[in-house]
């Protein structure tokens, strides 16, 4: 692990989904000492950082991105001294600590918002984003939830609307108000003297709303069948992404800069124009790293991948993107991807090969490493909002955050002495487990080997990507100009006629013959490239 300023440039980090690592306490649910007692697989892998997602004090109405004290560790994770352990130990295993940060909106049990509902006149009364309703009753515009209908829910209390972007529990947050933003501040501050090394910033580009509460524009894209959400029949340009936002950013920069090798990700939801909303976002002096989760969706093949990363670095961008695969908020990509597979094996090697040779940062999710597939939840299993709302059409979230499976043969996969887990873990996620996994072939093993030669090799973790003209299924690529990356992204056979290829650094399915390459499906090669 690299310990200069700029160490989570080209860096992998790992998530941890605390409620579904380790149990330790034995009631079912993940806590922080379940995490300090993994670190030691988390650190076997190679990686630089890792990232917790939420611990703080909450209901769990969504699942702990809805905080009641952001300030504070919810008992079902342990304490704070719980937390400062864990931040030693990583740090001792020589692991960064990035914690997520939801700043955008907080619990509705949260003491701020339960005074500022109380009237209209407190000292929290503009901390939160309330309107008047319409004459008729209606609510003052036509923003939509995220998690389906009217983004405003009516409070008799103060007989006005206030906004919420996610569930009607998640009030949002008034940044239009300095003392929202100090206070903001405060609590990144906070963290950072509990000696954390970054922070993954939910929903950024959320923060601050239109402050003249203008209606959203319909949807301008071109669509095949309808949709299923009223959020997504919107484009969203008064609700989010405003300027003030940017300024806000920079004071957050700010304050990151005056602690030591520090990094800010930023999870930048934007469908409509992804890369402009990202490229703004990471302009010098805001953010560090942009959480780009274009490739965390349906969408597949050479093209695809290439249109994304193009796109990305297009008008001589220099920031830093952070791709991913998969994590607590999609399915699994090897499920999600699973026709392009030719077993899930061969397909989990293939694309960590590929996601760890990109340019920029790499976030890896739990699980990943063991080539964990989406859970085949039925609806009585479900606890996700989004997923008991949108079913069938839409599962929700639970089936990629069921707990890790560390020994196949233990009660519930190792991960809890409970009777009952809060999400199932069934056998064919059981069947891969950890202890399953320490063969030379295994996915783990493989994750292991690629990750190192991510590490080992600067043009891998630092250089620039070139692409090949590659036609489909492959995808090509050169990074720093010396190494050579090349995928089968389809199910069968398929040669490549390129010359310069030197030694072979990682490969699978991979036959080279002078200047013939042949891939099996789901092969590649990584390779040295010799000069011209």
């Amino acid at each position: 692990m690299t310990a200069d300023e700029n160490w989570w440039n080209g860096s992998v980090t790992y998530q941890i989904y605390p409620r579904s690592f380790q149990d330790d306490t034995g009631n079912g649910y993940g806590d922080l000492k379940g995490i300090i007692r993994r670190l030691d697989h988390v650190a076997g892998l190679g990686v630089d950082a890792i990232w917790v997602s939420p611990f703080f004090t909450s209901p769990m109405a969504d699942m702990g991105y809805d905080v009641a004290d952001h300030r504070g560790v919810d008992p079902s994770f342990g304490t704070m001294a719980d937390f400062e352990a864990l931040v030693t130990r990583a740090h001792a295993l020589g692991l960064k600590v990035i914690i997520d940060q939801v700043l955008s909106h907080s619990s509705d049990t949260h003491p701020f918002f339960l005074e500022s509902r109380s009237s209209r006149q407190n000292s929290k009364a503009d901390w939160y984003v309330w309107a008047d309703a319409k004459p008729e009753g209606s609510p003052p515009n036509n923003w939509q939830s995220i998690f389906g209908g009217p983004a405003w829910t009516w409070d008799v209390r103060r007989r006005q609307y206030y906004y919420h972007q996610f569930l009607k529990e998640q009030p949002d947050l008034n940044f239009h108000n300095p003392e929202v933003q100090d206070w903001a501040l405060d609590t990144l501050r906070f963290w950072l003297d509990k000696g954390v090394d970054g922070f993954r910033l939910d929903a950024v580009n959320h923060y601050v709303h239109d402050a003249g509460l203008r209606d959203n524009p319909p949807d301008f894209r071109d669509k095949t069948e309808p949709d299923y959400k009223t959020y997504e029949m919107q484009y969203p340009v008064h609700s989010k992404n405003q300027p003030e936002n940017l300024a806000f950013m920079e004071r957050v920069r700010a304050l990151t800069d005056s602690y030591p090798a520090r990094t800010l990700i930023g999870e930048i939801g934007e469908s409509h124009y992804p890369v402009e909303r990202l490229q703004e976002y990471t302009a010098p002096g805001r953010l560090h790293q942009a959480y780009h989760t274009a490739l965390m969706h349906k969408p597949y093949g050479a093209a695809f991948f290439c249109k994304q990363i193009e796109a990305m670095f297009r008008d001589a961008y220099a920031g830093c993107p952070n791709w991913a695969f998969s994590s607590h908020d999609v399915p699994r990509h090897v499920s999600r991807w699973s026709d392009h597979a030719v077993t899930q094996d061969d397909f989990a090697k293939m694309t960590a090969a590929l996601l760890l040779s990109l340019r920029g940062s790499i976030c890896l999710y739990q699980g990943e490493e063991l080539g964990l597939g989406q859970s085949a939840l039925s609806y009585d299993q479900l606890v996700d909002p989004e997923g008991k709302t949108f079913w069938p059409d839409n599962p929700g979230r639970d089936g990629c955050r069921t707990p890790m499976p560390w020994e196949a043969q233990a009660p519930n996969a190792g991960f809890s002495s409970a009777a009952d887990t809060w999400l199932p873990v069934l056998p064919p996620e059981a069947a891969r487990a950890v202890d399953t996994q320490g063969d030379a072939e295994s996915v783990l093993t493989f994750y292991k080997q690629m990750i190192g030669l991510r590490q080992d090799q600067p043009a891998l973790r630092a250089g620039d990507l070139v692409f090949l003209d590659m036609s489909e299924p492959v995808l090509g690529f050169v990074r720093g100009g010396e190494i050579l990356c090349l995928f089968n992204l389809g199910l069968t056979e398929a040669v490549i006629d390129t010359a310069n290829v030197g030694d072979t650094l990682l490969s699978r399915f991979a036959d080279v013959q002078d200047e013939q390459i042949t891939l099996g499906g789901n092969g590649f090669l990584i390779a040295r490239r010799l000069s011209e």
